[in-house]
């Protein structure tokens, strides 16, 4: 039988004998859902910011030094709507949840777009961590309240002339009078309020639940190296230090497994969707 198959038949056996899943997420798995920065995607929607201020992907355009708040929510308005509203559901975290609703699972993210809950994860199982792209902020986080930016963004979309937005529709602090940000995790200003917290107490008590004697799957989704402290780093500690645990990693450039783990660890370094399209035909 064919090596990825034996793989892909390992890996469908101990999610199917799992007593608990964590589902730790990064930017690869939106991207496999088609949720790309970069590429096609990224020149059909941000032509007049490619040619104005020469930016090659969505991603590194977020750092860019915009003069003004007109030109720099003129961006993230556009940036926001393409990431975070009009994506709606899609195919692989549908099948994701399709893999895991009949277990005990918990998703802990790096991702910003909010896919888990649109495609009708559960609530009160998902930390994100890092933010998320339909709320904004005290720039200086002058207090720890979030806002939702939906309607400043379909304004924005249609007022947006020459990369820049009316200086009416700038968000302004309503407590400090100050610049607003969107909540994502990008400096010490981040916000991290009542609903981060109470996500970060969720985590606990799933992962506080688990005994030595259960048998959890660590399902590693899309996680590279740029912040491996939350999501690559943990799930190998975890997976080294009870026998008990296993770790399913896909990645398309970072599949391997450390020495002490590779024992345990089920690597992928195939295409997503033929990973998930298998496994949703075995379940």
């Amino acid at each position: 039988m064919d090596k990825f198959v034996l793989r892909l038949d390992k890996a469908i056996n101990e999610i199917r004998d799992a007593d608990y899943i964590l589902i730790g997420a990064g930017a690869g798995f939106s991207a496999a859902a088609g949720i790309e920065y970069s590429g096609k995607r990224f020149d059909d929607n941000f032509q007049d910011f490619i040619k104005k201020y020469g930016v090659k992907d969505m991603y590194s355009a977020t750092f860019y030094p915009y003069e003004t708040q007109e030109e720099k929510w003129a961006h993230w308005a556009r940036h926001v709507y393409v990431n975070r509203y009009s994506v709606g559901k899609t195919k692989l975290y549908g099948q994701l949840l399709d893999l895991v609703k009949d277990k005990d699972y918990f998703v802990l993210t790096t991702n910003v777009e909010h896919q888990f809950w649109i495609n009708g994860f559960e609530d009160e199982r998902i930390f994100a961590t890092q933010g998320d792209y339909g709320m904004m902020q005290c720039a200086k986080a002058c207090h720890d309240k979030l806002y939702s930016n939906e309607e400043l963004v379909f304004k924005a979309i249609e007022s947006t002339d020459d990369c820049k937005i009316p200086s009416e529709l700038v968000p302004v602090c309503p407590v400090c009078g100050g610049n607003m940000e969107i909540n994502v995790r990008k400096d010490n200003f981040f916000v991290e309020n009542e609903k981060w917290h109470e996500m970060a107490e969720n985590y606990s008590r799933f992962l506080g639940k688990i005994n030595e004697e259960d048998k959890l799957v660590l399902l590693e989704l899309g996680v590279g190296f740029n912040t491996p402290v939350i999501i690559r780093y943990p799930f190998e500690q975890m997976t080294y230090n009870n026998p008990n645990v296993s770790l399913i990693r896909l990645n398309r450039s970072h599949s391997q497994a450390i020495p002490e783990n590779k024992d345990k660890t089920i690597s992928f370094d195939e295409d997503l969707s033929e990973i998930f399209d298998y496994w949703c035909g075995r379940i």
